[in-house]
């Protein structure tokens, strides 16, 4: 299969990030500063992957 660059994985995979965080009430650090239990049960599926 085609090699993706390092440099555009890693670029993608924080924008992923910033549109989750900017999502769920999740800073860069991954503190939660939302208000919504739904949230937090939507965003253990994303770190539970992530892990």
């Amino acid at each position: 299969g085609n090699q993706i660059p390092e440099a555009t994985t890693k670029s993608s995979h924080a924008a992923f990030w910033e549109v989750i965080s900017d999502e769920h009430g999740i800073d860069p650090t991954g503190s939660y500063h939302g208000d919504s239990d739904l949230q937090l049960e939507r965003i253990n599926v994303y770190y539970n992957e992530a892990a």
